[in-house]
């Protein structure tokens, strides 16, 4: 990849970006940004640089623009305080087509103080006639199992992807061409396999510029290399090798699994952050946080089956979410962690019965509907022991004694430069 360049806001293929951040940037004093109403540069120091100033990377379809905006800091959490309700949800192959559907629930999350994790399917950046590009493991190059894009769609997608991040909402990986089962699948590929894939992923993210041609357009207002720390594997498959190749490339967590409401774990080095089993109305089991999973257990593999059941279908997904959440909201305040996917199934009705659970429960007192990566920094900014502790309470159990008491012992010294440590001696 071609050395770093910093360029000034005035260049045409940043301009976008400039105008995006400028809304987005906030001086060390609060006031919106350096220099606003100071004098000029003092003698002797050196002029700050331009506030809307970006180092483009590569061919410039990814820059580095400074820290995201909008990620709130995490502390450690104070002795006798319950924990907040974390609520995360996610986004498989994250995507903008003719649905709009990515649109669409940007606007529903900044209407309800949240954030979320958008897992792109790298192909989604690579268009058709440049195919041949992605060589997947143990298949011929140019195959795909969600097909490819083509610079309409490459466009729309890149706009959402930047306002996301813009806004403070994760970038993940869903990798490339979402192979499973027999005959090459997710599950049977190898460490070194997973690697490549991931690799390729990256690739796709860095230069879709060069592969669109469309050199001119503001890039993507970060570094994929430093951005990218999680991932879901297509249809839970293969994990075991993905978390070994995942360690070694330096992501911090997983959410392929399938987990009960309780406190993560780490696996392998990775906060296993997977979904979770929850109520499902009308049932004696209990059913994965996720859309497909509603469907199938719902509609079988027809993914537009009886319209006469898809109000029922949606109530009942929305209703199972809403229990789990109650659940850990009264009990034992375990992350919640859902995973969906940008689609209309049956008459769209998972995206009604998403939309609703975020109204419901992310405007709640003490809660916080959060990315994986602000949880992630939640997570590692705690006392292990605390953790510890919080990992002992089954799911929807509260403290017997009440949490004051439960939480009440003093928490060891954070490390410096852990946020909630005292500030290291200059």
């Amino acid at each position: 990849m071609a050395a770093t360049q910093r360029i000034a806001a005035g260049a045409v293929a940043a301009a976008a970006v400039a105008a995006s951040l400028a809304g987005c940037t906030t001086g060390a004093d609060g006031s919106g940004g350096a220099g606003q109403g100071a004098p000029g540069p003092q003698k002797g120091k050196p002029a700050p640089a331009p506030e809307s100033a970006i180092r483009l990377i590569g061919d410039g379809s990814t820059a580095f623009t400074g820290p995201q905006p909008h990620l709130p800091r995490p502390e450690r959490l104070e002795p006798g305080r319950k924990p907040p309700q974390f609520v995360v949800f996610s986004w498989d192959g994250a995507g903008e087509d003719s649905q709009r559907l990515f649109s669409h629930f940007r606007e529903v999350a900044k209407a309800n103080n949240a954030t979320m994790t958008y897992f792109l399917s790298g192909v989604y950046l690579l268009p058709e006639e440049k195919r041949d590009l992605y060589k997947p493991p143990q298949h011929s190059p140019g195959r795909s199992d969600i097909g490819f894009n083509d610079v309409e769609g490459i466009t729309a997608t890149v706009r959402q992807l930047r306002l996301a991040w813009l806004e403070g909402n994760e970038i993940g990986t869903h990798f490339n061409g979402h192979f499973c089962g027999k005959g090459g699948g997710v599950g049977e590929w190898s460490v070194e396999e997973w690697k490549d894939e991931i690799v390729q992923a990256k690739q796709f993210v860095k230069t879709w510029k060069t592969n669109t041609g469309t050199r001119e357009a503001a890039p993507l207002p970060f570094d994929y290399d430093k951005e990218l720390i999680g991932a879901r594997t297509p249809c839970l498959e293969g994990r075991d090798n993905f978390t070994k190749a995942a360690r070694e490339l330096g992501f911090r967590y997983d959410t392929s699994g399938v987990n009960n409401q309780v406190w993560p774990t780490r696996k392998e080095g990775l906060w296993d952050l997977s979904m979770q089993l929850v109520p499902f109305p009308g049932h004696s089991y209990e059913q994965l946080t996720m859309d497909y999973n509603f469907m199938v257990n719902q509609s079988g593999t027809a993914t537009q089956g009886d319209p006469a059941q898809h109000g029922y279908w949606g109530d009942q997904m929305r209703d199972g979410l809403l229990r789990g959440f109650q659940r850990a909201y009264d009990g034992n305040r375990a992350p919640l962690i859902i995973g969906n996917h940008f689609e209309s199934w049956n008459g769209g009705t998972y995206m009604r019965a998403v939309e609703e659970v975020i109204e419901r429960v992310c405007t709640k007192e003490d809660v916080r509907c959060v990315s994986f990566r602000q949880l992630a920094d939640w997570l590692d900014a705690q006392d292990p022991k605390t953790l510890d502790k919080l990992r002992t309470l089954e799911v929807g159990e509260a403290p017997k004694q009440g949490w004051t008491s439960f939480l009440s012992g003093r928490p060891a010294p954070a490390p410096k430069g852990v946020p909630g440590a005292p500030a290291a001696r200059r």
